[in-house]
């Protein structure tokens, strides 16, 4: 075994821990960072398939943008654990028969891919009209294509992004009873004489010295 198929085969372990770990997690914001870490190990396999812009596509959307979101949302969202987890045996047989359904689609296809025979290799360089041998970037071809042919729905994919990260931030914003929160307006108008008032306290009397009373005398012995 060479060190390229030892590197897959820690990559693979970890994302399949990792993954597992996501949905089962108790803590929502564990399962984000477990979720994240799977998606680096996925950066790192498409890597050794020398896809290295899918693998930087991987790393700077989903990790960089699209998973922090997720978990600043996490964050800041009063979830309810024990709310969550209430019927999770009730249902836990369907989930896990559409889980075997699903696990075993895949492995009918995974398996007859394989049996197709290799995927073709992509050449680095192709020839032109010309005749010529010139270099060829997948990364440029695609990049071409979407932002000509597909610059519409570039766009819309964006816009949904965005309205889908207002929407969050939204939620976040609904007035919760309990927090203490200081409203900052309120803040700034407050003057010197608002926060402290000196209150003038009646001289007391000392109280009177308790005497005690004198012990019994003994008795004289015979």
């Amino acid at each position: 075994m060479d060190v390229k198929t030892g590197f897959f085969y820690v990559f693979s372990l970890i994302m399949l821990f990792a993954a597992f770990r996501v949905i089962t997690a108790r803590n929502p914001v564990h399962a984000v960072l477990f979720l994240m870490l799977t998606f680096s190990q996925a950066a790192g396999i498409w890597l050794l398939l020398k896809a290295e812009f899918l693998a930087i596509t991987l790393v700077l959307v989903y990790l960089g943008a699209v998973m922090v979101l997720f978990l600043f949302v996490v964050m800041m969202l009063d979830i309810h654990i024990d709310t969550l987890r209430q019927g999770f045996w009730r249902h836990f047989p369907l989930a896990l028969a559409i889980g075997a359904l699903i696990s075993l689609e895949m492995a009918v296809v995974l398996f007859g891919g394989f049996r197709a025979g290799d995927a073709p290799v992509v050449p680095e360089t192709v020839t032109n009209a010309a005749g010529q041998v010139v270099q060829y970037s997948n990364t440029q071809a695609l990049g071409t294509v979407l932002y000509t042919e597909y610059l519409y729905p570039l766009e819309i994919a964006a816009v949904i992004l965005l309205v889908a990260m207002i929407t969050a931030i939204g939620l976040t914003l609904r007035e919760r009873k309990d927090t203490k929160k200081v409203d900052p307006s309120r803040q700034v108008r407050v003057r010197a004489r608002d926060r402290m008032e000196v209150v003038k306290l009646a001289p007391t009397q000392a109280p009177a010295p308790v005497v005690e009373a004198p012990a019994a005398a003994e008795e004289n012995p015979k």
